[in-house]
């Protein structure tokens, strides 16, 4: 009972740290907002549209930080900038479903507070839901199949709506049962009102761009789409790979698209500052949106070499999980993930003289975004770990993926971030997804699963793998790119939050912070948005 009261009490006291804090950080938003107001100089251009509503609930996430800086930075630069805020717009939203229980409505009480701190002072446009009656009799009825191939008055709204599906029941294949088709039908019915109302501001306001969230949630996915429509520049953003940083891009953030000058090499200068990144982060040292997924990272055990003794050949296999793989850009070989591991099943079985090491990835697992279509239940039901040539490593297993490669014959992946390291490393990879970095010869990075299977045969048939030079080079290329060009580091006006993570305050700045000249980020930022130049340090 003790033990039960010291928890309990424990909790209390953290619920009410988290909950001055986040008091502390909304006045520290409220009074930077007023500053803002005060030192904004009169309209010089066409106003710019934000809209953001699939980062945060209550709270300032790093995506919902980073809009709402921009934002500020673009008005004191003479910019008018119009925020596009959910004013219960939304019959069920991406963050505030409820996977156990649909029905429930999202929690837009505290989200209406949060949005109401962060915009004070700015110009608003408060959306309200409104239902239309003709869609949802259309909608009742229908499968998912039927409801994924929706098209609504020109919009593909089943298709807009899949993406959000996917990432929040943490799914790629939706099962067609009741509580899917509603979620499914209440995103779609949203969407078409996200729509309607976003095309309305664009006819007020006649703005010069757009900025959204990722574009791939479907409120932003939908005013992107409708805004392009318009021939609208639209820009999307999304987290970089250090910490506390963003990446904006005029495509699809998601896909990561880099437009790297095919003159540009590294210095030496750069080379070293690449192996140090890279240092730390084959040791486990790194974090992204403020999750580190390695809290400790092991070396291969005796054990581990003792059964790799008796095989030919290693080749480790690395996935990738699936609210990242359902993106549409990822798929361009095999329809998903699975269809791919489907594959290698065949080929493991094929080739008992070599040791295949299926890696699952350590976000698979985590607390709250815990996969629910999963390699290790595809493990599970294909019996993966009683193959005798097989290992199979679970999400929550810390083990040198990085030693693992070293030793490699050859490195199997589908589009996870570690394809591209083992190739810096010089290890020939072979890829089934399309990633951020096979927009650049990087890997072998087969057309069509025929041509994949083919290619894996003849791999696993050489005794050695000559892999093109120019594969190490531009993969090296691409990573320096997209760490020290593209993630711009708000570090200087961010501090993480000590108890969500993801989640962030604001440093105690004053407005001269936010001014283009005095922030890097912001300066690339508001140039990007305002004159059309590139998004790079």
């Amino acid at each position: 009972m003790a033990v039960k009261t010291g928890v309990n009490l424990q909790r209390i006291v953290r619920g009410i740290a988290r909950r001055w804090l986040n008091l502390r950080n909304n006045h520290r938003l409220r009074r930077l907002a007023g500053e803002v107001l005060r030192h904004t100089p009169a309209p010089s251009a066409a106003p710019v549209v934000f809209f953001n509503a699939s980062t945060r609930l209550e709270g300032l996430s790093l995506n919902a930080a980073f809009s709402l800086l921009s934002a500020w930075s673009l008005r004191l630069s003479g910019a008018p900038v119009v925020h596009f805020v959910c004013s219960r717009g939304l019959s069920r939203c991406v963050l505030g479903t409820d996977r156990e229980q649909p029905h429930n409505p999202p929690p837009c009480s505290a989200c209406l507070a949060q949005s109401r701190a962060m915009y004070a002072g700015g110009d608003v446009r408060w959306f309200a839901y409104h239902r239309d009656e003709r869609l949802a009799a259309m909608l009742m009825g229908l499968d998912v199949l039927s409801l994924s191939a929706l098209v609504y008055d020109g919009l593909p709204l089943g298709e807009l709506c899949l993406p959000s599906l996917r990432w929040i029941l943490r799914c790629h294949h939706l099962a067609d049962d009741e509580n899917t088709r509603f979620l499914y039908r209440e995103y779609v019915l949203s969407a078409r009102c996200v729509a309607q109302e976003f095309l309305r501001l664009l006819d007020e306001v006649q703005p010069q761009a757009a900025v959204v969230f990722n574009g791939m949630f479907y409120p932003e996915a939908v005013a992107r789409y409708v805004a392009m429509q318009r021939g609208l520049r639209v820009i999307t953003h999304e987290v970089g790979l250090h910490p506390f940083t963003a990446y904006f891009t005029p495509g699809e953030a998601t896909a990561y698209p880099i437009d790297i000058p095919t003159e540009f090499d590294l210095d030496e200068r750069q080379s070293r500052q690449l192996d140090e990144y890279l240092s730390q982060r084959f040791q486990g040292n790194f974090s992204m949106a403020g999750v580190r997924f390695w809290p400790q990272m092991q070396p291969l055990s005796a054990q581990f070499w003792q059964r790799a003794s008796g095989f030919k050949q290693i080749v480790p296999i690395f996935t990738n999980v699936v609210f990242d793989t359902s993106q549409g850009h990822a798929n361009q070989v095999f329809p998903h993930m699975f269809a791919w591991l489907d594959m290698l099943l065949q080929i493991i079985r094929a080739h008992p003289e070599t040791f295949f090491v299926i890696r699952a990835h350590p976000d698979e697992c985590r607390p709250g975004k815990e996969s629910r279509e999963s390699v290790a239940q595809w493990a599970e039901r294909h019996q993966v770990r009683l193959l005798p040539n097989v290992l199979y490593v679970d999400a929550d297993e810390y083990f040198s993926s990085y030693e693992l490669i070293q030793h490699a014959h050859f490195v199997m992946v589908y589009n996870s971030t570690i394809g591209l390291e083992a190739s810096i490393m010089g290890r020939p990879v072979l890829c089934g997804g399309k990633a951020r970095f096979t927009q650049l010869p990087t890997v072998f990075f087969p057309a069509t699963p025929e041509a994949y299977l083919q290619q894996a045969e003849e791999f696993l048939s050489a005794s050695q793998i000559e892999t093109p030079p120019e594969f190490q080079r531009n993969a090296r290329r691409f990573l320096y790119y997209q760490i020290f060009r593209t993630s711009l580091p708000f570090n200087d006006l961010l501090e993480e939050d000590p108890f969500w993570r993801g989640y962030v305050h604001l440093k105690p700045i004053g407005w001269q912070s936010l001014l283009p000249q005095n922030s890097p980020a912001l300066g690339v930022i508001v140039n990007g948005i305002l004159k059309g130049e590139p998004f790079l340090l």
